[in-house]
């Protein structure tokens, strides 16, 4: 009776496993000859090149020093280490063989064109809304790119997990097919702005959080996320009480600079540099989209007066917090126009003052802002061997106290001293 059992309750395991398997296979495209460069209008090259920008496909694709596109660069996930893969037009180990409805695959649907499924550290979730012009255009700038040939390294990814089949799941669950459609409700500026920022420049995949299983969640659409040891500054609502005006986000789109939020860090300082081919229309739209999804902080009047004050300090350890404060930082943020750098936003306005979480502020604080390939802006030297734990601790306590409504941050040297390790050179 029991072995009658085990055959049948195997025999109906091993239907339901084909059965999926079934579902979840995907015919490989024939390969084509790669195609002539000359073969692609100039004008459609350059479309696409602005759009690979934008889109941060070079960025994503190429060890830093090495060949443009040849792929290698390591994206830790929480399934484990993926690869990206080399997009340059060699025939045998790039896509040169691809033809356009291969790539178009990958983009909308996350198939490759031998048919595996691609893990969506690639982010076809935003790609897949890309308009047929935009992709023919992308298509074309990558076909002129100089072939490499180059293998990335092998993913690692513990078993099961690396087998690509399984992905046709999460690819059902999460996956909302595209072309983007617009929406009626709102004018063309917005929906082009909707696209590029949930399309092309695919802004959530940093700035929402993500579920167990690495999906954005869909109720906190741009709500911030951990990026590495920082936090992708949530676009669903205004951190800082100054509202943004359109006028401030395009030239922080444009310069990662505000003089009412603060300076872009590292990563979305090189955002800002791969915007800078699209054209100011494009950027305003972005604004216009970004603008309509941010709510202003509750009570920002209020919390605006806090920003703007320099109250005494109450006690010994605030005392300290302000002296060092004032040796450390006061020649610059407390007065404006002391030197041409100065120019920066009130430092109670800073958006990494106002974050739930102290990271943003405390790698600030840590190791400094430099500007990126001529990006214009204020810098700020770092302060990692001129303070210890408490100092910096204390600086930060004392101006979350002082210039915002929130409660402190909790126990700050050891959370300075963890992110003096994790952020460490």
């Amino acid at each position: 009776m029991f072995r009658r059992w085990f055959f049948a309750f195997v025999g109906v395991g091993g239907v339901a496993v084909l059965a999926y398997l079934a579902v979840a296979w995907r015919p490989a495209l024939a390969p084509i000859e790669p195609p002539s460069p000359s073969s692609f209008p100039s004008g459609l090259v350059e479309k696409g090149q602005a759009l690979a920008s934008a889109g941060r496909c070079i960025d994503c694709h190429t060890v830093r020093g090495g060949p443009t596109g040849a792929g290698g660069v390591a994206f830790e996930r929480m399934l484990g280490i993926v690869f990206s893969t080399n997009i340059t037009p060699d025939a045998d180990t790039g896509i040169g063989r691809w033809s356009r409805a291969a790539f178009a695959r990958a983009l909308r649907e996350g198939i490759s064109r031998d048919g595996s499924h691609l893990f969506p550290v690639f982010p076809f979730v935003h790609f897949t809304m890309l308009s047929d012009g935009d992709i023919d255009a992308l298509y074309a700038y990558l076909m002129t790119l100089p072939p490499v040939k180059a293998v990335a390294p092998s993913d690692s990814i513990p078993f099961p997990l690396d087998i690509r089949a399984l992905q046709e799941t999460w690819t059902a669950v999460y996956l909302e097919p595209g072309p983007y459609r617009p929406d009626p409700s709102h004018d063309a500026r917005w929906n082009r702005g909707a696209y590029l920022v949930e399309g092309v420049a695919h802004c959530a995949d940093c700035h929402t959080p993500r579920n167990l299983f690495g999906a954005e969640e869909r109720g906190h659409p741009l709500g911030g996320a951990p990026v590495g040891t920082l936090i992708a500054t949530p676009l669903d609502i205004t951190p800082s009480p100054a509202p943004w005006t359109q006028a401030e986000m395009v030239r922080y789109l444009r310069s990662g600079e505000s003089e009412t939020h603060g300076t872009a860090l590292a990563a979305m300082q090189r955002v800002v540099l791969s915007l800078r081919p699209l054209p100011d229309s494009d950027i305003e739209a972005m604004a216009v989209y970004l603008g309509s999804q941010m709510a202003a902080r509750p009570n920002h009047e209020r919390a605006m007066a806090k920003a703007l004050a320099s109250p005494e300090p109450r006690n010994d350890d605030e005392r300290l917090g302000a002296q060092l404060y004032l040796n450390a930082c006061g020649r610059c943020h407390e007065k404006p126009g002391a030197t041409p750098e100065s120019a920066r936003a009130p430092i109670g306005l800073s958006s990494a003052l106002w974050m739930d979480d102290p990271n943003n502020f405390l790698h600030i604080v840590l190791d400094g802002i430099q500007r990126q390939d001529g990006l214009p802006g204020p810098t700020m030297p770092a302060f990692r061997d001129a303070l210890n734990d408490r100092e910096i601790g204390g600086i930060a306590q004392f101006l979350r106290r002082t210039r915002t409504t929130l409660s402190a941050w909790g126990e700050m040297p050891v959370m300075v001293k963890k992110m003096r390790g994790a952020s460490a050179p």
